[in-house]
């Protein structure tokens, strides 16, 4: 009996693709909204700072993205997170799908 995971959908990987950056898209226009609004509330009224538009909002996102989300301690903090994770799935990969002796190197010996 085959599996069902054993072939490619290649329209089926493209569809998740464009669905997941279109949920990104409306959350970073969400965020944005949702910053214009809590910023135009408070920063005007508590240290006397103009209001904001939508736009400006949304680049204050981008920005904060940039400035907190980036860089090495993100990435070594990400690795060390996951890297439970990327272990137990690589060993589920190894475990579950057909290998070749001749295309996996790690198979041969040597």
């Amino acid at each position: 009996m085959k599996s069902k995971f054993n072939h490619h959908r290649p329209l089926h990987y493209v569809l998740w693709g464009v669905g997941g950056l279109a949920i990104a898209a409306v959350g970073a226009f969400f965020f944005g909204f949702i910053l214009m609004l809590l910023w135009n509330w408070l920063m005007p009224m508590i240290f006397g700072l103009p209001n904001i538009t939508f736009w400006q909002g949304w680049g204050l996102v981008l920005l904060t993205h940039i400035l907190f989300k980036s860089g090495p301690h993100n990435y070594s903090h990400d690795k060390h997170h996951h890297g439970d994770f990327k272990e137990k799935f690589n060993e589920h990969l190894k475990t579950h799908l057909p290998h070749n002796s001749e295309e996996n190197p790690e198979t041969v010996a040597g």
